[in-house]
């Protein structure tokens, strides 16, 4: 993967990103949730790539060199967690379920990320339970090992323009690019929520 950048603290906020756009390669010390309410998100690792339509979400463990890209216009929803919380006890990134419940309380609790009232925390610990009953989902495309496959892989992917970071953010904006046939079976698969807040773009 690209040069990355360190960010220590793991965001929780709502942002929007337009078909085809990115945050670029980063990580964080904390652990991250990362759940599109509207579109299709896609992450990055040196070990492959994971799909989540809005019927699931993203488990980033701390530490982990990943990049976002939205397919179709993405409302996306990040959450934040210390290292010392891991209610799924999971060290990997993985594609979780996610119910109607889970869904509306990671929506309420990245719209107003800096509320510290005691009803916000009794949110967040509600969310941290569901979190853990949320079952995996094999919408993973793991990267090739060997050097033919890696190099026949290279040579077969869709072309993106160069685009040129934000100068406030990591967030990039690209056309729409060509969606593999597991995103297009991913996207198919997603309910049309309703939107999510607009909010500015920060640097995850």
């Amino acid at each position: 993967m690209q040069k990355s950048r360190h960010t220590p603290v793991a965001p929780t906020r709502t942002q929007r990103l337009a078909p085809g756009g990115e945050i670029d390669a980063h990580r964080h010390d904390d652990h991250q949730i990362a759940y599109a309410s509207r579109g299709t998100i896609a992450v990055t690792t040196d070990a492959g790539s994971w799909i989540a339509p809005a019927t699931r979400a993203l488990w980033i463990p701390a530490g982990t060199v990943h990049q976002h890209q939205a397919h179709g216009e993405l409302d996306l929803h990040l959450v934040g967690l210390p290292i010392t919380d891991n209610p799924l006890g999971l060290d990997k990134p993985a594609v979780l379920a996610v119910s109607p419940l889970l869904r509306e309380l990671i929506v309420a609790y990245t719209c107003d990320p800096s509320n510290d009232s005691p009803p916000h925390r009794r949110l967040r610990a509600v969310m941290l339970d569901q979190l853990a009953l949320a079952p995996e989902r094999p919408l993973h495309l793991p990267a090739p090992t060997d050097p033919c496959c890696a190099n026949c892989t290279t040579s077969c992917a869709p072309t993106r323009p160069t685009t040129a970071p934000s100068t406030t953010s990591g967030a990039r904006s690209a056309p729409a690019p060509v969606l593999s046939p597991a995103v297009s079976a991913a996207t198919s698969a997603s309910p049309t929520p309703s939107g999510a807040p607009r909010s500015g773009s920060t640097t995850p």
